[in-house]
């Protein structure tokens, strides 16, 4: 029998998610070929600190080599959807950062080019793996829970906790509409629908701004004006008729990544901390319990997932780990359960699309299907 050649990577954009990204090839046992930047010397230098064959002159050679299966790209947002565009025209396999696209138009038309192909598209909403969200799920499906009624949580970071902390997301030419809800608020949004199976229909949103201005402009001080929100609240009602709400926030001081959610149902409430990912909270009428991740712990749905033994953290790498060879056991074998695809970067754009409306607006929008 044949060998299979293992499948060949290339990364376009090498900041701090584009090495996320090359670890998870390389755990995957593909192998890195190729990487892409602003500049070819930017490229080269990347090569070596990312372990790739070589750099690439440009993103579109990148995408034309002959070496490069799956296209990963990991730039600003505002270059998303022409970047996978391209790629899809060349007949590649495309993992897409999220965003897929700042627009809900550009994001259907992606999903609908990649519907006309036979390549695996996907977009990294890496909380689907972890073990103990995966432990959730399969009781709620199983009924545990009873009726969900009521679906609540937040994702808080205070990466731009300062008026002297910018980045190019706080650009809406750059990063879109919506900063704080596009960058963290929909991977809330995803988790919620992927755990519990509800679907959010309709929302009301409030948009707000802790800063008025921050540093990089060339207004007096240097300082630039704030014109995406640094924060976000969210009320929606799903189809299966529950009530929700998410608040999310990148000026929440001493929180990092903290993505926490509680789906209530009438007999069983289900908690989980991002940042103590290792145990789920059951709450029960009479006792309440913390299922600790394990492969003796979890339902078989769920232990599949916990790749290192108990009492040893299990985290946000291993997450995109697992999501990364999930996709590329889609190219080689067949379509894994659960993994996120560009359809899921569409519904991710509408429901951020519905979040800015409803905010201008201050009324209740409803979610595009």
């Amino acid at each position: 029998m044949t060998a299979r050649r293992p499948l060949r990577a290339g990364i376009i954009g090498t900041g701090f998610i584009g090495g996320i990204h090359a670890h998870a090839v390389r755990a995957s046992g593909a192998t890195l070929t190729r990487v892409a930047d602003t500049s070819p010397e930017r490229a080269e230098e990347a090569a070596v600190r990312l372990y790739a064959d070589r750099g690439a002159a440009s993103a579109q050679e990148l995408i034309e080599s002959d070496e490069v299966d799956v296209v990963h790209i990991c730039t600003p947002n505002h270059l998303h959807a022409e970047l996978a565009e391209q790629a899809l025209a060349a007949g590649k396999h495309v993992i897409c950062e999220k965003p897929l696209a700042t627009t809900v138009q550009d994001a259907q038309r992606l999903v609908d080019l990649a519907a006309k192909t036979d390549v695996v598209t996907a977009v990294p909403f890496v909380y689907r793996y972890y073990p103990t969200v995966r432990e959730a799920r399969a009781r709620i499906a199983a009924g545990d829970a009873g009726p969900l009624w009521m679906l609540h949580g937040s994702y808080l970071q205070d990466w731009l906790a300062s008026e002297a902390d910018t980045n190019w997301r706080v650009d809406p030419a750059l990063g879109g509409a919506s900063r704080a809800f596009a960058d963290i608020g929909v991977h809330w949004c995803d988790l919620m629908e992927f755990t519990t199976g509800h679907r959010i229909v309709r929302l009301t949103s409030l948009m707000a701004t802790a800063f008025e201005h921050r540093q990089g402009g060339d207004g007096p001080g240097g300082m630039a004006p704030v014109n995406t929100e640094d924060g976000a609240t969210v009320m929606f009602e799903t189809d299966r008729g529950a009530a929700g709400s998410v608040v999310t926030s990148q000026v929440s001081p001493g929180r990092k990544n903290r993505l926490w959610f509680s789906f209530d149902g009438r007999t069983a409430s289900y908690v989980f901390d991002q940042e103590l990912p290792d145990s789920l909270w059951v709450g029960g009428r009479q006792e309440n319990r913390s299922v600790m991740r394990g492969p003796d712990t979890l339902s078989p749905a769920a232990a599949a997932f916990a790749t290192v033994p108990a009492g040893h953290p299990q985290g946000y790498q291993d997450c995109f780990n697992a999501f990364v060879g999930d996709t590329y056991a889609s190219v080689t074998d067949r379509a894994r359960e659960g993994a996120p695809t560009f359809t899921d970067g569409l519904r991710a754009a509408k429901i951020t699309a519905a979040v800015v409306e409803s905010a201008a607006s201050r009324s209740w929008v409803e979610v595009a299907a």
